[in-house]
């Protein structure tokens, strides 16, 4: 057991000091490691059902999807991918520009990849600002062409019943 929380130490050092030296590294910090949130299977549940019930109640005729959150989305990579359906339904058929309009209007510029299907360029900053984790729930609403609005449903709601 000392041994694995030597090599454990010792993992983060050398991050730590490539971090403090420029380098980029693709491994995740202690910090990051330390500060994620895990969302239980009843909390991820439960946010989930709230945004499907959302998205029934929504009745504006836009097209509308239900996107769970997981660590891949809101930590690290922070990439979002789209339903593929609904990207070709509904999604340009080039890379362009997308707006991500949150409930209280405040507006994000991300970057839609039309051949991954998803959302990358602009999607960290939309996250982190709103303090998305993994578990949380959003509804995303097209209501026009390139933009969205988007509602979010916490996981920690579920304990706040």
């Amino acid at each position: 057991m000392h041994l694995l929380m030597w090599c454990v130490q010792d993992v983060f050092h050398v991050l730590e000091k490539k971090i403090r030296r420029g380098r980029r590294t693709t491994t995740s910090t202690r910090s990051d490691l330390i500060n994620r949130v895990y969302a239980t299977d009843k909390a991820r549940e439960y946010a989930t059902t709230m945004a499907e019930e959302l998205q029934a109640k929504l009745g504006s005729g836009y097209p509308s999807f239900v996107k769970p959150m997981t660590q891949s989305h809101v930590t690290g990579g922070f990439w979002l991918g789209l339903p593929l359906p609904f990207c070709r339904k509904h999604l340009p058929k080039r890379d362009e520009r997308l707006t991500l309009k949150d409930e209280q209007g405040v507006e994000s510029e991300t970057l839609y990849l039309a051949l991954k299907n998803g959302l990358s360029a602009g999607w960290r900053g939309f996250a982190i600002q709103h303090n998305l984790v993994d578990g949380d729930c959003l509804v995303f609403e097209l209501i026009n062409r390139t933009t969205f609005k988007v509602y979010i449903i916490r996981q920690s709601s579920y304990y706040e019943r």
